[in-house]
């Protein structure tokens, strides 16, 4: 069976990975509108034609867009974060825990996760549900993501001049941002982690394209049962057991490892989480790698269009 598949948002830096992603499949058939995509009209024709839409649009045309669907057999996941922590969209982060896969398959309007809340919900998330860090804990997560996480603009903003060195670019090695503390991307961190305090989120952004790593430090000393760095691995690694895209890294692999490269899993929709402490110590630093433009956006959009679809998960993400 052939399923009909309109990417609203297409010429995007997320739209145009997932139709890099979708465009070689068999199984699919795209609606591609080209320069025609401005045209309201064609656009609300190809919104109520396809089975399923992926909106890769700003939080104001995405919400237009929905509001353009009248066909109720329509499928939607939507990338932006107009509806992430709408109680009527169900939240597309398929392992953030058991039976959301299934949800996800079931439901007819998805919102695709951010990719700093990716990493953090990951690591968090499982936690909190085993009691080892209180709903109520101050949480800091400090991340760095590559540039092209900010979209077309950053990436201009970004790339190096015609004829500059490799790694140059216009705008420095790194740069600390969201310094309001009011990073839109909070409330999803605090609702999905299961957190009743709002999250501590210190966003940066480095030269690179793409590629990120979240981290959140904790003290195991003032949490409740002064929880190990080994009860802390092994709650992460039950949650993710049976997953497919997350791992867990062993702590032997860990204790040997000196740096992690934020680029190490591009291309993939692979996220793997680490835990860092001496063993005997009351610190951990518990750190996500990911793809921004892979589980963090495209991929996790992929993943969830073959869930809804009733497709195998890994479908084009192999």
């Amino acid at each position: 069976m052939t399923h009909i598949i309109f990417i609203d948002g297409e010429a995007g830096t997320t739209g145009l990975d997932v139709l890099r992603r979708l465009e070689a499949r068999g199984d699919l058939e795209l609606i591609l509108l080209g320069d025609r995509r401005r045209d309201v009209e064609a656009r609300r024709e190809a919104l109520n034609s396809a089975d399923a839409v992926i909106l890769c649009l700003p939080d104001e045309a995405a919400i237009d867009a929905v509001a353009m669907i009248d066909n109720p057999a329509v499928r939607v996941i939507d990338a932006s974060t107009a509806y992430r922590v709408d109680p009527a969209w169900t939240y597309g982060f398929a392992e953030m825990k058991a039976g959301q896969g299934a949800k996800i398959a079931g439901a007819t309007r998805v919102s695709n996760p951010g990719c700093y809340p990716t990493g953090f919900i990951g690591l968090v998330r499982p936690l909190v549900s085993a009691g080892i860090i209180p709903a109520g804990w101050p949480v800091t997560v400090n991340a760095v993501s590559g540039y092209s996480g900010g979209g077309k603009a950053k990436i201009a903003e970004f790339e190096a001049a015609p004829g500059s060195s490799p790694g140059v670019t216009k705008s420095g090695a790194y740069r600390a941002y969201g310094l309001s503390l009011t990073h839109k991307h909070v409330p999803e961190m605090t609702l999905h982690a299961g957190l009743e305090r709002p999250v501590l989120f210190a966003p940066a952004v480095g030269a690179y394209r793409q590629g990120m790593l979240v981290e959140v430090p904790l003290h195991l000393g003032p949490l409740p049962r002064s929880p190990s760095v080994e009860v802390v691995h092994g709650a992460l690694a039950e949650a993710y057991a049976d997953c497919r895209f997350v791992e867990v890294v062993e702590l032997e692999t860990t204790e040997a490892m000196t740096g992690i490269d934020p680029e190490g899993l591009n291309g993939t929709n692979t996220m793997r989480l680490h835990v860092f402490g001496d063993r005997g110590g009351e610190q951990v630093r518990l750190v996500a790698l990911l793809d921004n433009l892979g589980k963090g956006a495209s991929g996790a959009a992929v993943q969830n269009l073959n869930l809804m679809l009733g497709l195998d998960e890994e479908t084009g993400l192999e």
